[in-house]
């Protein structure tokens, strides 16, 4: 699994009093002992290896033991059934053929309701997903993501989580945002619901979730995707920044940005979350890495509360792995080393 912090953060963990026991250390991939400060040691078999030279890349030194892949016996995780009783107790669909067909119905309409707004460049509203039609494939959309979160140890959840002894919901406040935040448009906010109950019902994005040996879990689309199509929310439980600056977490994502910083938010996907998890991040330091990009990472008020949606920026054709910049706010993440 990549990992990938989205928030401010600590630095790495200083290895300045142990730095000895690196000394004679070499990676095994790249056969170098450059960068001791970026060696991890094997909890077996004593090895080294760069942060940046494993597949996936860590970002900082995991918490607790660690064992490289000859002695962690990692394996491609196990698809999930492709049931679908299975799959719809899974993702708690609750649906009826009456409510299916309505959905359909309601769906088309509002999608060329919509798409004719976007036809005009000055408007640039906000366009559904549009699901794929035929439900054996959406099944196994829906499978593929349910194989990533059951082999990361994640509940499948489409909103934000207010867990009792973390943020509550009253401290999720756009006005707190530092510089203002932008406002999700009526029109657009309609759309956003209407993503969200399709979803309940089944129709999910046209995506499929893959595992790459380099990448990790990955998504990418599964039929074209249109400009500014709405993909999903980052959702998983809310808390506040201060305090997960020490969190070993690969996918902490900044809510809100507040100018005080003890307001500050954050979303946490690990106990919690959907398949914005699994979406990758470019390399922005190379300009192959930065032509990968076909999502925008954008946080607005909606209704008085912050939320962070992944909209494509682009056109994005059938089988294209999706991408966006993890460096969209506080600039600090490290993406050089990726691939």
């Amino acid at each position: 699994m990549i990992l990938r912090r989205r928030t401010e953060a600590p630095n790495p963990h200083s290895f300045a009093e142990e730095i000895s026991d690196y000394d004679d250390a070499c990676c095994q991939k790249c056969g170098t002992g450059d960068f001791p400060a970026k060696m991890l040691l094997c909890d077996k078999c004593d090895k080294g290896f760069h942060l940046f030279c494993l597949t996936p890349i860590l970002i900082s030194v995991p918490k607790g033991s660690w064992f490289c892949p000859s002695c962690s016996n990692h394996k491609i995780p196990k698809s999930f059934p492709l049931v679908q009783t299975k799959i719809v107790d899974f993702f708690r669909i609750q649906r009826t053929p009456e409510l299916a067909q309505k959905l359909s119905q309601d769906n088309l309409r509002k999608r060329k309701r919509v798409t004719s707004l976007v036809m005009s460049k000055k408007r640039r509203k906000l366009l559904p997903f549009s699901p794929t039609d035929d439900p054996k494939r959406r099944l196994q959309q829906m499978a593929s993501l349910a194989t990533a979160l059951r082999a990361s140890g994640t509940e499948f959840s489409n909103e934000l989580i207010y867990v009792p002894g973390m943020a509550p919901r009253s401290a999720n406040q756009a006005a707190l945002e530092k510089g203002g935040m932008q406002v999700l448009s009526k029109e657009d906010t309609e759309t956003l619901n209407l993503c969200k109950l399709m979803m309940s019902k089944g129709e999910c994005p046209p995506l499929m979730v893959v595992y790459d040996p380099k990448e990790g879990f990955t998504v990418q689309a599964d039929r074209f995707i249109k400009d500014l199509t709405m993909i999903t929310e980052y959702v998983g439980d809310v808390d506040y920044l201060k305090n997960r600056e020490n969190d070993d977490g690969d996918s902490t994502m900044t809510l809100l940005h507040a100018a005080n910083p003890s307001q500050s938010l954050v979303v946490c996907p690990y106990k919690h979350g959907n398949i914005a998890r699994f979406i990758n991040g470019i390399n922005n330091h190379t300009a192959e890495g930065r032509k990968k990009q076909n999502l925008k990472c954008v946080r607005y008020n909606v209704n008085g509360e912050c939320r962070v949606l992944l909209i494509a920026n682009r056109h994005i054709s059938k089988g294209e792995r999706l991408y966006y910049d993890y460096n969209g706010y506080e600039h600090e993440y490290p993406t050089e080393h990726f691939v």
